[in-house]
Protein backbone atom coordinates (compact mmCIF):
# COMPACT_ATOMS: atom_id res chain seq x y z
CA UNK A 1 0.00 0.00 0.00
CA UNK A 2 1.36 3.29 -0.96
CA UNK A 3 0.41 6.69 0.58
CA UNK A 4 -1.16 9.40 -1.10
CA UNK A 5 0.41 12.43 -1.87
CA UNK A 6 -1.93 15.23 -0.08
CA UNK A 7 -1.98 18.49 -1.95
CA UNK A 8 -2.34 20.84 0.90
CA UNK A 9 1.06 19.82 2.61
CA UNK A 10 4.38 20.74 2.42
CA UNK A 11 6.04 17.43 2.37
CA UNK A 12 8.22 15.56 -0.04
CA UNK A 13 6.53 13.40 -2.39
CA UNK A 14 6.42 11.34 -5.56
CA UNK A 15 5.92 13.11 -8.79
CA UNK A 16 5.09 12.29 -11.98
CA UNK A 17 6.50 12.54 -15.17
CA UNK A 18 9.23 14.51 -14.34
CA UNK A 19 6.96 17.39 -12.52
CA UNK A 20 8.11 19.74 -9.65
CA UNK A 21 5.93 18.66 -6.87
CA UNK A 22 3.20 21.21 -5.94
CA UNK A 23 5.11 22.18 -3.09
CA UNK A 24 8.77 21.85 -2.38
CA UNK A 25 11.65 22.93 0.97
CA UNK A 26 13.94 24.17 -1.07
CA UNK A 27 17.03 25.11 1.32
CA UNK A 28 14.21 24.96 3.88
CA UNK A 29 12.33 27.16 2.38
CA UNK A 30 9.12 26.53 1.23
CA UNK A 31 8.56 27.41 -2.53
CA UNK A 32 5.10 27.32 -4.46
CA UNK A 33 5.79 25.91 -8.32
CA UNK A 34 5.53 28.04 -10.82
CA UNK A 35 1.03 28.43 -11.94
CA UNK A 36 -0.82 31.07 -13.53
CA UNK A 37 -1.22 34.09 -11.32
CA UNK A 38 -4.65 35.28 -10.35
CA UNK A 39 -6.31 38.70 -11.37
CA UNK A 40 -6.22 39.72 -7.55
CA UNK A 41 -2.47 39.74 -7.59
CA UNK A 42 -1.78 41.48 -11.11
CA UNK A 43 -4.92 44.27 -9.39
CA UNK A 44 -2.71 44.74 -6.46
CA UNK A 45 0.22 43.83 -6.56
CA UNK A 46 3.96 44.17 -8.35
CA UNK A 47 5.48 40.80 -9.15
CA UNK A 48 8.58 39.98 -7.96
CA UNK A 49 11.53 38.06 -9.15
CA UNK A 50 10.99 34.30 -8.74
CA UNK A 51 14.20 31.84 -9.03
CA UNK A 52 13.40 27.90 -7.74
CA UNK A 53 17.05 26.98 -6.90
CA UNK A 54 18.42 23.25 -7.30
CA UNK A 55 17.17 20.49 -5.09
CA UNK A 56 17.56 17.02 -4.97
CA UNK A 57 15.58 16.65 -7.82
CA UNK A 58 16.15 18.67 -11.04
CA UNK A 59 13.84 22.01 -10.87
CA UNK A 60 13.04 24.83 -13.89
CA UNK A 61 14.66 28.33 -13.33
CA UNK A 62 11.74 30.88 -13.98
CA UNK A 63 12.62 34.39 -13.57
CA UNK A 64 9.46 37.15 -13.95
CA UNK A 65 11.56 40.41 -14.25
CA UNK A 66 8.56 42.44 -15.37
CA UNK A 67 5.89 45.01 -13.46
CA UNK A 68 2.64 46.09 -14.61
CA UNK A 69 1.99 49.60 -14.72
CA UNK A 70 -0.98 51.24 -13.66
CA UNK A 71 -0.49 54.46 -16.20
CA UNK A 72 -3.21 56.21 -16.93
CA UNK A 73 -5.70 53.47 -15.39
CA UNK A 74 -4.42 51.14 -17.79
CA UNK A 75 -2.61 47.69 -17.00
CA UNK A 76 0.46 47.76 -19.37
CA UNK A 77 3.35 44.88 -19.09
CA UNK A 78 6.55 46.59 -19.40
CA UNK A 79 9.59 44.04 -19.90
CA UNK A 80 12.67 44.84 -18.51
CA UNK A 81 11.93 47.95 -15.90
CA UNK A 82 12.67 46.82 -12.13
CA UNK A 83 10.90 48.39 -9.10
CA UNK A 84 13.11 50.90 -8.47
CA UNK A 85 12.50 52.37 -12.34
CA UNK A 86 8.90 51.98 -12.19
CA UNK A 87 8.59 53.71 -8.65
CA UNK A 88 10.88 56.90 -10.28
CA UNK A 89 8.21 56.93 -13.27
CA UNK A 90 4.99 57.69 -10.86
CA UNK A 91 6.02 61.04 -9.62
CA UNK A 92 5.82 62.01 -13.37
CA UNK A 93 2.81 60.20 -14.42
CA UNK A 94 1.19 61.54 -11.20
CA UNK A 95 1.85 65.32 -12.84
CA UNK A 96 0.98 64.01 -16.02
CA UNK A 97 -2.34 63.42 -14.72
CA UNK A 98 -2.74 66.73 -12.40
CA UNK A 99 -2.12 68.68 -15.56
CA UNK A 100 -5.06 67.06 -17.57
CA UNK A 101 -7.37 67.20 -14.15
CA UNK A 102 -6.92 70.80 -14.44
CA UNK A 103 -7.74 71.12 -18.44
CA UNK A 104 -10.71 69.35 -17.47
CA UNK A 105 -11.76 71.35 -15.08
CA UNK A 106 -10.83 75.01 -16.95
CA UNK A 107 -13.65 73.59 -19.45
CA UNK A 108 -15.97 72.72 -17.02
CA UNK A 109 -17.35 75.73 -16.05
CA UNK A 110 -17.53 77.92 -19.56
CA UNK A 111 -18.47 81.74 -19.77
CA UNK A 112 -21.15 83.41 -21.34
CA UNK A 113 -18.01 84.60 -23.58
CA UNK A 114 -17.52 81.17 -24.49
CA UNK A 115 -20.97 81.33 -25.40
CA UNK A 116 -21.42 83.92 -27.46
CA UNK A 117 -18.41 82.89 -29.59
CA UNK A 118 -20.26 79.78 -30.66
CA UNK A 119 -23.07 82.08 -31.21
CA UNK A 120 -21.65 84.35 -33.39
CA UNK A 121 -21.05 81.81 -36.09
CA UNK A 122 -25.03 80.89 -36.38
CA UNK A 123 -27.18 82.22 -38.85
CA UNK A 124 -30.89 82.69 -38.03
CA UNK A 125 -32.04 79.24 -38.70
CA UNK A 126 -29.50 77.67 -36.23
CA UNK A 127 -30.31 80.40 -34.02
CA UNK A 128 -33.84 79.26 -33.87
CA UNK A 129 -33.28 75.84 -33.56
CA UNK A 130 -31.11 76.39 -30.25
CA UNK A 131 -34.20 78.72 -28.88
CA UNK A 132 -36.58 76.18 -29.89
CA UNK A 133 -34.71 73.16 -28.03
CA UNK A 134 -34.52 75.81 -25.05
CA UNK A 135 -38.34 75.83 -25.24
CA UNK A 136 -38.82 72.40 -24.82
CA UNK A 137 -36.26 71.91 -22.09
CA UNK A 138 -37.90 73.27 -19.16
CA UNK A 139 -40.97 75.02 -18.00
CA UNK A 140 -39.10 78.01 -16.36
CA UNK A 141 -37.68 78.65 -20.09
CA UNK A 142 -40.93 78.54 -21.40
CA UNK A 143 -42.31 81.44 -18.71
CA UNK A 144 -39.07 83.07 -18.78
CA UNK A 145 -39.99 83.91 -22.72
CA UNK A 146 -43.28 83.95 -22.65
CA UNK A 147 -43.22 86.80 -20.15
CA UNK A 148 -40.40 88.56 -21.89
CA UNK A 149 -42.32 88.89 -25.14
CA UNK A 150 -45.36 89.31 -23.31
CA UNK A 151 -47.22 85.98 -24.65
CA UNK A 152 -50.52 84.55 -23.58
CA UNK A 153 -53.15 85.64 -21.41
CA UNK A 154 -51.65 85.65 -17.93
CA UNK A 155 -47.43 85.66 -18.50
CA UNK A 156 -47.74 85.93 -14.42
CA UNK A 157 -49.71 83.02 -14.42
CA UNK A 158 -46.10 80.16 -14.17
CA UNK A 159 -44.92 82.37 -11.71
CA UNK A 160 -47.64 82.78 -9.44
CA UNK A 161 -48.03 78.71 -9.76
CA UNK A 162 -44.43 79.04 -8.52
CA UNK A 163 -45.14 80.72 -5.14
CA UNK A 164 -48.53 79.31 -4.84
CA UNK A 165 -46.80 76.07 -4.30
CA UNK A 166 -43.54 77.09 -2.14
CA UNK A 167 -45.93 79.56 0.11
CA UNK A 168 -49.28 77.55 0.36
CA UNK A 169 -48.31 73.87 0.54
CA UNK A 170 -49.87 70.92 0.69
CA UNK A 171 -49.50 69.82 4.39
CA UNK A 172 -51.83 67.05 4.68
CA UNK A 173 -49.13 65.43 2.32
CA UNK A 174 -46.10 66.16 3.96
CA UNK A 175 -45.03 69.43 1.89
CA UNK A 176 -42.91 71.77 3.17
CA UNK A 177 -42.56 75.87 2.39
CA UNK A 178 -39.87 77.38 1.10
CA UNK A 179 -39.46 81.37 1.17
CA UNK A 180 -36.14 81.28 -1.11
CA UNK A 181 -38.08 79.37 -3.81
CA UNK A 182 -41.24 81.81 -3.35
CA UNK A 183 -38.80 84.70 -3.83
CA UNK A 184 -37.03 83.31 -6.99
CA UNK A 185 -39.88 83.47 -8.87
CA UNK A 186 -39.92 87.04 -8.31
CA UNK A 187 -36.74 87.34 -9.16
CA UNK A 188 -37.07 85.25 -11.82
CA UNK A 189 -39.62 87.32 -13.41
CA UNK A 190 -37.93 90.48 -13.21
CA UNK A 191 -34.88 89.41 -15.37
CA UNK A 192 -37.18 87.85 -17.95
CA UNK A 193 -39.37 90.72 -18.43
CA UNK A 194 -39.13 93.68 -15.25
CA UNK A 195 -42.26 95.23 -16.17
CA UNK A 196 -43.43 97.38 -12.93
CA UNK A 197 -47.23 96.19 -12.89
CA UNK A 198 -46.49 92.36 -12.72
CA UNK A 199 -43.65 92.54 -10.33
CA UNK A 200 -46.14 94.26 -7.92
CA UNK A 201 -48.85 91.88 -8.73
CA UNK A 202 -46.32 89.22 -7.90
CA UNK A 203 -45.15 90.61 -4.89
CA UNK A 204 -49.10 91.00 -3.18
CA UNK A 205 -49.80 87.95 -4.33
CA UNK A 206 -46.47 86.74 -2.13
CA UNK A 207 -48.26 88.39 0.48
CA UNK A 208 -51.70 87.71 0.15
CA UNK A 209 -50.18 83.69 -0.05
CA UNK A 210 -48.32 83.94 3.37
CA UNK A 211 -50.22 85.80 5.49
CA UNK A 212 -53.35 83.29 4.60
CA UNK A 213 -51.00 80.46 5.10
CA UNK A 214 -50.27 81.60 8.56
CA UNK A 215 -54.02 82.29 8.89
CA UNK A 216 -55.31 78.96 8.09
CA UNK A 217 -53.41 76.75 9.10
CA UNK A 218 -52.06 78.71 12.02
CA UNK A 219 -47.71 78.65 11.03
CA UNK A 220 -45.79 79.58 13.56
CA UNK A 221 -42.56 79.78 12.02
CA UNK A 222 -40.77 83.05 12.52
CA UNK A 223 -38.60 83.49 9.66
CA UNK A 224 -41.79 82.67 7.30
CA UNK A 225 -43.58 85.49 9.18
CA UNK A 226 -40.93 87.91 9.14
CA UNK A 227 -40.48 87.35 5.30
CA UNK A 228 -43.92 87.97 4.88
CA UNK A 229 -43.64 92.01 6.31
CA UNK A 230 -40.00 92.26 4.60
CA UNK A 231 -42.51 91.55 1.26
CA UNK A 232 -45.33 93.74 2.15
CA UNK A 233 -42.40 96.61 2.41
CA UNK A 234 -41.30 95.65 -1.22
CA UNK A 235 -44.97 95.51 -2.51
CA UNK A 236 -46.07 98.87 -1.03
CA UNK A 237 -42.76 100.28 -2.36
CA UNK A 238 -42.99 98.80 -6.23
CA UNK A 239 -46.80 99.96 -6.25
CA UNK A 240 -46.21 103.44 -5.18
CA UNK A 241 -42.84 104.49 -6.50
CA UNK A 242 -43.00 102.35 -10.30
CA UNK A 243 -46.82 101.58 -11.04
CA UNK A 244 -47.39 104.04 -13.30
CA UNK A 245 -51.07 103.68 -13.77
CA UNK A 246 -53.33 104.90 -11.15
CA UNK A 247 -56.28 102.19 -11.36
CA UNK A 248 -53.43 99.49 -11.14
CA UNK A 249 -52.16 101.44 -8.17
CA UNK A 250 -54.86 101.81 -6.10
CA UNK A 251 -56.16 97.90 -6.89
CA UNK A 252 -52.86 96.60 -5.60
CA UNK A 253 -53.11 99.33 -2.58
CA UNK A 254 -56.28 97.69 -1.68
CA UNK A 255 -55.61 94.04 -2.05
CA UNK A 256 -52.19 95.13 0.56
CA UNK A 257 -54.86 96.76 2.86
CA UNK A 258 -56.83 93.66 2.97
CA UNK A 259 -52.99 92.04 3.64
CA UNK A 260 -52.74 93.95 6.67
CA UNK A 261 -55.92 93.60 8.50
CA UNK A 262 -55.04 89.39 8.39
CA UNK A 263 -51.74 90.61 10.15
CA UNK A 264 -53.70 92.13 12.79
CA UNK A 265 -55.21 88.86 13.17
CA UNK A 266 -51.93 86.83 13.47
CA UNK A 267 -49.99 88.84 16.29
CA UNK A 268 -46.47 88.79 16.77
CA UNK A 269 -46.87 92.37 16.35
CA UNK A 270 -47.07 91.85 12.65
CA UNK A 271 -50.26 93.80 12.22
CA UNK A 272 -48.33 96.62 13.75
CA UNK A 273 -45.89 96.78 11.50
CA UNK A 274 -47.74 96.30 8.61
CA UNK A 275 -50.12 99.77 10.05
CA UNK A 276 -46.55 101.76 10.57
CA UNK A 277 -45.71 100.59 6.84
CA UNK A 278 -48.63 101.60 5.10
CA UNK A 279 -48.94 104.49 6.59
CA UNK A 280 -45.49 105.67 5.79
CA UNK A 281 -46.08 104.93 2.01
CA UNK A 282 -49.67 105.42 1.59
CA UNK A 283 -50.80 108.97 2.10
CA UNK A 284 -54.23 109.49 4.12
CA UNK A 285 -55.67 111.33 1.18
CA UNK A 286 -55.17 107.99 -0.95
CA UNK A 287 -56.08 105.53 1.62
CA UNK A 288 -59.44 107.38 2.05
CA UNK A 289 -59.60 106.49 -1.99
CA UNK A 290 -58.74 102.75 -1.48
CA UNK A 291 -61.49 102.56 1.27
CA UNK A 292 -63.91 103.83 -1.17
CA UNK A 293 -63.12 101.63 -3.73
CA UNK A 294 -63.52 98.14 -1.38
Amino acid sequence: MHAIPDYNDAVEREAGLGAIPSDELLDGVLVHTARGWRAETVEHGHLAVIQIRQSKRPATIIRLNFVLAHGDGLLMPQHGITTDQASQLQPARRVKSERNMAKRQSKAKPTWEEVKAELASFDRAALLAVLQDLYAASEGNRAFLHARFGLGQDPLQAYKKIIDRWLWPDVFRGEETSVSRAKRAISDYRKASGDPEGLAELMVYYCEQAAGFCRDVDHQDAAYRDALVRMFEQALRTATDAVKSETVRNCLLGTLDQVRSIGRELGYGIGDDMDVLFAEFVSSSRRRVIHGNR
